[in-house]
């Protein structure tokens, strides 16, 4: 019995070394029975759900990465438009749309990771194929939009209402005609209504003296309404910028549509600035006292060209304009006056002159009398200055 135990073992003993244990070349058989078998299936279905869970990963990591890699550069740049209150969503469609990136499915999920995409701004970009998801996203929050085309133009102090808008064809390509219809009417303008701007049959424009004079930068595509309605925008912010206008305006019994008409006549009178508070307190005198003007731009401004020297048949021209037959102030402004005639208007300085006329020397200043007696005093002082220059 011990032989037959002994041989039998030294046969299994051989079974195994020879089929199912082969430790030189490291490979594991375990076989007992039929269990054995039902544990060798259940081994390969696990590593072939196991290879399939490694194939599929790796899929999906070569997909993430895929699509995640710029698309191949091919053309210009593509220009796409972010409205305003478009979803960061919307914004990845929109990109994948217009072939910038490859996936708009992994674009979002790259700003969820990031934390991403709350801070973009509207307008409109431009981005070629091959741009990255950190560079669009830092285009997107610093709102680096394509930047449009501009005119440039200035308006100097002291133009009138159709100086500005020939200024405006100019610039433009249009005819001066549809700005001055603007300026005449001032309708369908925001800022008509804020400044209170008056409709009257005796205002030869509308909005003459409510055009700021400064250089802009506008762009091409804006629209007559919006050019004219910037003009208007900028007083009102100079006005603003003024340390309590309003209430001084106030405090000096004025309407704004009083005051710019004021200014208009200072900036259409002086040349020098320290000039131009000792000027208005003139006119402020003349009304208060209920003397005529006589103030040539007046005049000046009702003819159809600048003369250099008026005639007294010009001065009998009857218009509501004409500070030489009429008393007070004209029925608007004769010309869109600058920052510094607006500040003397509304800070006048005090004086007991009621006269001034300009030296002829060449230097634009004035010489200031308070009686009529005074002021013919100086127009003679001038002429004589004109003939020592002129010699």
């Amino acid at each position: 019995m011990q032989g037959r135990a002994e041989h039998s073992a030294l046969l299994l003993h051989d079974y195994f070394s020879k089929y199912l244990l082969n430790l030189n070349e490291y490979n594991f058989i375990f076989i007992v029975g039929k269990r054995g078998e039902r544990l060798k299936s259940a081994i390969r279905n696990l590593l072939i759900v196991l290879l399939l869970l490694i194939i599929a990963a790796g899929g999906g990591v070569w997909y993430v990465w895929n699509g995640m890699k710029p698309v191949e550069p091919s053309g210009p740049a593509v220009n796409f438009t972010v409205q305003k209150g478009m979803g960061s969503l919307e914004i990845a469609d929109l990109l994948e749309k217009n072939g910038i990136i490859r996936s708009a499915l992994l674009f979002k999920g790259y700003l969820k990771w990031t934390n991403e995409g709350s801070k973009f701004k509207a307008g409109t970009y431009s981005a070629a194929p091959g741009a990255t998801y950190d560079n669009l996203i830092a285009r997107l929050n610093a709102g680096d939009v394509v930047k449009k085309e501009t005119v440039v133009f200035t308006i100097p102090e002291g133009y009138t209402a159709e100086q500005i808008a020939d200024r405006l064809a100019q610039a433009w390509g249009k005819e001066a005609s549809v700005f001055l219809s603007l300026m005449d009417k001032g309708e369908g303008l925001k800022e008509t209504e804020i400044l209170g701007v008056p409709q009257d049959q005796d205002l030869r424009h509308r909005l003459e003296g409510y055009l700021f004079p400064e250089t802009y930068e506008l762009v091409k595509e804006s629209t007559p309404q919006q050019i004219v309605e910037k003009l208007m925008e900028e007083l009102q912010k100079k006005l603003d910028g003024i340390p309590d206008w309003q209430t001084k305006l106030k405090d000096r019994g004025m309407t704004l549509h009083e005051l710019m008409t004021v200014a208009s006549l200072v900036e259409r009178e002086v040349v020098v600035d320290s000039e131009r508070p000792i000027v208005a307190g003139v006119i402020y005198n003349r009304l208060k006292k209920g003397q005529k003007l006589e103030i040539d731009a007046t005049v000046q401004y009702l003819l159809d060209r600048q003369k250099e020297r008026l005639l007294y048949k010009d001065l009998e021209v009857k218009s509501p304009y004409n500070t030489y037959r009429n008393t007070g102030l004209p029925p608007g402004p004769i010309c869109n006056p600058g920052l510094a005639s607006i500040k003397a208007a509304l800070e006048p300085e005090a004086s007991d002159y009621y006269f001034y006329v300009t030296k002829k020397d060449g230097t634009h200043t004035h010489l200031f009398a308070k009686t009529y007696k005074e002021h013919l005093v100086n127009v003679k002082k001038s002429q004589e200055g004109a003939k020592e220059t002129s010699s």
